[in-house]
């Protein structure tokens, strides 16, 4: 297909724009090590990282939403990750340079996320992100991805029409989302991924890293 050239790019946060995955699964197992558990290893954790407290809880304690316990559990985990949110999370390699290009090109950015404000707020500027051209948080909307509310939203506090922005996400729903909004769809298969394979997601544009979003916007009509 021709991929149609955009006026702005909006990306996921956790595994997309951020190599989040080392302070959410600290903040897991410190969960595990306050009940006297023995952590979680780290390579079962990393790929639910883009999950949040339900992906991560899965993964440590077997547990989904509404199951005995599982509440506890993600105030626990949320309240961690709260107080130690950027100790080890740092743009994923070629980000920076995926963000300068965008600003030669003269194209907006922003970030979608289903992170909740409450940290969203505190990690995007802690992180050199603190000039996107708008946040949308989880809460932001009445929605969350996949539903597109949150990605219109974003589009209209840019001053664009949804098929004027590209959206960059490392899991299913984000390339859901995208599609449900009228936007090009770009997998990050650089990100986390899930446990699945993103070849399967049906996205516009398959990117291993983020220098190729950018070869892809060059090569856009």
């Amino acid at each position: 297909m021709t991929l149609r050239r955009p006026r702005a790019v909006l990306f996921d946060l956790d595994g997309t724009l951020a190599d989040t995955a080392p302070d959410l699964a600290a903040a897991m197992n410190k969960v595990r090590t306050d009940r006297g558990l023995e952590p979680t290893p780290y390579e079962l954790l990393r790929p639910v990282a883009s999950a949040g407290a339900r992906g991560l809880i899965g993964a440590s304690f077997g547990l989904k939403p509404g199951d005995e316990g599982y509440e506890e559990l993600r105030v626990a985990f949320l309240d961690n990750y709260e107080s130690a949110i950027a100790v080890h999370t740092v743009l994923f390699d070629g980000m920076d340079v995926l963000l300068e290009g965008l600003k030669a090109q003269e194209l907006a950015w922003g970030i979608v996320t289903n992170k909740a404000g409450r940290f969203t707020n505190q990690l995007v500027p802690r992180i050199g992100l603190g000039h996107a051209g708008c946040v949308i948080s989880g809460d932001t909307t009445p929605h969350s991805k996949p539903h597109p509310a949150p990605l219109l939203e974003a589009a209209q506090r840019l001053g664009l029409s949804p098929e004027e922005c590209w959206y960059v996400g490392d899991d299913l729903r984000d390339i859901q989302a995208g599609r449900a909004a009228g936007m090009i769809t770009v997998a990050a298969a650089w990100g986390y991924c899930g446990h699945a394979e993103p070849t399967t997601w049906e996205a516009d544009v398959m990117a291993a890293t983020p220098l190729d979003v950018l070869a892809s916007i060059r090569t856009a009509a």
